[in-house]
């Protein structure tokens, strides 16, 4: 299937465009599907399973129930409310076609789900295709796979590179169309005007390290020719290594402004900003120490060195404080260590400007 554009000209919010292709299989079982709806512009990504039709129209139900769920739902109701009783209504539907007919017994789906509105963006996913929050090169947020491998990634034993590798790696713990009570993971999220959100099925985030895949979707090119470039590269990686491969769909929704949920302070960030005012507080105190160097020196004043022995010992409690941030940097998610990191140098080098030598 081409790239097509799945947004609307008079949409305000977002661009948007989607490709999914075959691959190396004899049918081409993912779905997607979009809308403007009274809560905001939907778009979702499922990727079926199961023999014979069974995969493909687990998909097109999941998608069409989705969909149908957000556009039908009172204004008045929650939004990740919402997103989680339409996905629950399509987990039923892919159920209720099984038992009608015998032939599709045992498909099933997995599903993401982004909902975007002024507001901000609500995330939803269940299985192993995934949501991406992107912000320049970095990865801001992103969905964890519902799959054996990474239940081991989240103990410890394996690397997500190792689970990506693995075996083992398609085979998932949650889906729709298994059980009636589905359990789905929904987040809400703020973002900014140019984050990127990619919503892909396990044949596009599968097929590469997420460093190879991060660095294809944050490239500063025109949407449609990101989404159009990453399908044919990752097309073309399966043709090269014996064909076979799995099928494959990405979806890329671009923000056009800042919504109005913004970011809450973090821990890290407070402890950064308590290290800044304590900085303030120790250049003060050192510019009144060298104001009065001279007069103290010239009497040999004990009083000054009184103050050298002071202004020692904030010093020292500042670089304590540093080494808590830093610690506590250590611990924090990916996306905020960059910034940590320069605020911390910051403050480094600061306290380097600052420290006086009595000598001089």
């Amino acid at each position: 299937m081409e790239i097509q554009k799945i947004f609307t000209d008079n949409n305000g919010l977002v661009t948007a465009f989607a490709e999914s292709r075959i691959g190396g299989r004899s049918e081409n079982q993912d779905s997607y599907g979009w809308h403007d709806t009274p809560l905001g512009y939907v778009v979702t990504v499922c990727d079926g399973m199961g023999g014979g039709p069974g995969g493909k129209t687990a998909s097109t139900i999941a998608v069409r129930e989705i969909v149908k769920g957000i556009m039908e739902a009172a204004l008045d109701e929650e939004p990740r409310n919402v997103v989680i009783k339409a996905i629950r209504q399509a987990n039923l539907a892919i159920i209720a076609k099984g038992n009608e007919m015998p032939e599709y017994s045992g498909m099933g789906s997995t599903a993401t789900v982004l909902l975007l509105n002024a507001k901000s963006a609500i995330i939803a996913h269940v299985g192993d295709s995934r949501v991406y929050q992107l912000r320049g090169n970095k990865k801001v947020f992103r969905t964890f796979d519902h799959s054996m491998v990474f239940e081991m990634v989240a103990q410890g034993v394996i690397t997500e590179e190792q689970a990506r590798l693995s075996a083992q790696s398609n085979v998932i713990t949650r889906a729709l169309g298994i059980k009636p009570d589905v359990e789905v993971d929904v987040m809400e999220v703020p973002y900014l005007k140019g984050d990127r959100f990619l919503l892909c099925t396990d044949g596009i985030h599968g097929s590469m390290s997420e460093r190879e895949l991060l660095k294809a979707v944050t490239v500063k090119d025109k949407l449609p020719t990101v989404v159009d470039n990453v399908a044919t590269n990752i097309d073309n990686i399966g043709r090269t290594t014996g064909g076979g491969h799995d099928n494959l769909t990405i979806a890329m929704v671009e923000t056009h402004s800042d919504s109005k949920l913004k970011y809450k302070m973090t821990k890290t960030s407070k402890y950064i900003i308590t290290g800044l005012l304590l900085l303030t507080i120790v250049s003060v105190v050192l510019n009144i120490i060298q104001t009065g160097k001279a007069i103290y020196m010239a009497n040999e004043n004990t009083a000054y060195r009184d103050s050298l022995h002071q202004r020692d010992t904030v010093i020292d409690e500042l670089q304590t404080t540093v080494a808590k941030i830093e610690e506590v940097t250590r611990k924090t998610n990916t996306n905020e260590k960059d910034s940590l990191k320069k605020d911390i140098n910051a403050i480094k080098q600061l306290i380097k400007k600052t420290s006086i030598n009595p000598n001089k």
